[in-house]
């Protein structure tokens, strides 16, 4: 039951999750007695999960509802009384309680009517109202008070508590973001999408990359520009020019520009100016191969995986190889590996992790075994997201179309994973 809440058995992940250990064991054992319970009813009974509580929050809501539409009709109806009694000449009539006339129907009709304006204004929804009475709804939430009294008997007793470190998830989360890309009045955006189907015993069933470059102009004056385009590509990539951008200049010259100079590109707005397209089958064109070795032992399956780097410009970010793992079979047991890795119990996968593959880092491998069969590790799939293209198309230069004139420019590059399986 412990892979379910943690991704491995450490220290570090057993202090994050125990509470909700704690509140899974409790589950199980009762009054030092095993119960007959399996994982989804753990899960059901530690999430709590009421539906008495949710059908009496939506009878409250529906009644808070017809409550506010009935203060309207009354609001109009006082309001129509009064005009009816102004244009008739007449006193308003009282609207007291007990027989009385103490307050006039004007002030009272004024009174409901800015009752209703404050109602609708934009503000923090507060806390819905709940009944004085008792209610036969559960109560949720009270689980923090009772998690901060065991907290503070556990301190009592001389017991060193570690604090959750979600909030470094977070810090870190953010140091890992990308920073800021300092845009120029004319910034480029080059991407490039890729879908890989490879045989688990080699061979290259089918590539596809798709490219684009995406012009976004924010200033009017550089409008009339034309881009230097250099192409260095050798893997027969077919390109194709938007239909507005002269085609015979783009051949002739690998210049981007509209067919009337006299015209300017759109402002504030991405336009695809130039895309390209690959096809192919052959397996030298693969960025990065992996090998997938299952094995039968006598206990299971000792799986050995690796990766290689076949293009050698290329520097892949936050690799991901996810590996299917049979179900009901527990944790694998991890040999040697090259970069970290992450045990899914929820989704019965192993993530093998690497923060970069380049041309200092080309290959590694992993080693780990675990019950099941060779077919239960397939399919393999990759993801990983790059900051060079891999085909060698760029836009080297800016100009004016009157005076050719340079343009300063930024340029945003992005490679990444449409779909990449071994199956």
């Amino acid at each position: 039951m412990i892979p379910e809440y943690c991704r491995a058995l450490e220290e570090n992940e057993i202090s994050e999750h125990c509470f909700d250990l704690i509140f899974a064991f409790d589950e199980i054992v009762a009054l030092g007695y095993r119960e007959n319970v399996n994982l989804a009813q753990i899960r059901t009974f530690t999430e709590m999960d009421s539906h008495e509580e949710k059908v009496f929050r939506a009878v409250r809501e529906t009644q808070e509802r017809e409550a506010k539409a009935e203060m309207r009709r009354k609001a109009k109806e006082l309001q129509q009384a009064r005009r009816d009694a102004e244009r008739q000449g007449k006193k308003a009539p009282g609207f007291g309680g007990f027989g009385s006339s103490a307050v006039s129907g004007g002030s009272t009709a004024a009174m409901i009517t800015e009752t209703i304006i404050e109602t609708d204004k934009p503000k923090v929804a507060p806390a819905p109202a709940r009944p004085s009475g008792p209610s036969k709804a559960l109560k949720l939430g009270a689980k923090g008070k009772e998690v901060d009294n065991f907290v503070d008997k556990l301190k009592s007793e001389g017991e060193t508590i570690m604090s959750s470190n979600m909030g470094k998830r977070t810090s870190e989360a953010t140091k890992v973001l990308a920073p800021p890309i300092n845009m120029e009045s004319v910034h480029m955006k080059i991407e490039e999408k890729i879908t890989l189907t490879c045989g688990r015993d080699g061979g290259l069933q089918n590539m596809e990359l798709h490219g684009m470059i995406m012009l976004r102009i924010s200033d009017d004056k550089f409008g009339r520009i034309r881009l230097h385009v250099e192409n260095e590509d050798k893997k027969g990539v077919q390109l194709q020019t938007h239909p507005n951008v002269d085609k015979k200049l783009f051949t002739a010259e690998s210049l981007i520009g509209l067919k009337n100079p006299e015209k300017s590109f759109p402002v504030n707005s991405d336009v695809g100016v130039l895309k390209w397209r690959l096809q192919t089958t052959e397996e030298s064109f693969i960025p990065l191969t992996i090998n997938c070795w299952p094995s039968e032992s006598g206990n299971g399956c000792d799986v050995n995986i690796e990766y290689e780097l076949q293009e050698d410009n290329l520097e892949l970010n936050d690799v991901v190889i996810t590996i299917p793992l049979p179900s009901g079979v527990g944790a694998p047991v991890i040999g040697e590996i090259d970069g970290e890795y992450r045990h899914d119990s929820r989704r019965n996968t192993l993530e093998w992790c690497l923060p970069v593959i380049d041309a200092k880092n080309k290959s590694g491998s992993l080693e780990f075994s675990i019950a099941g069969q060779p077919n239960d590790f397939f399919p393999v799939q990759v993801s990983f997201i790059s900051k060079k293209n891999y085909c060698n198309i760029q836009v080297t230069k800016v100009t004016q179309v009157d005076g050719n004139s340079p343009v300063r420019f930024s340029t945003e590059t992005t490679f990444l994973v449409d779909k990449y399986e071994i199956l």
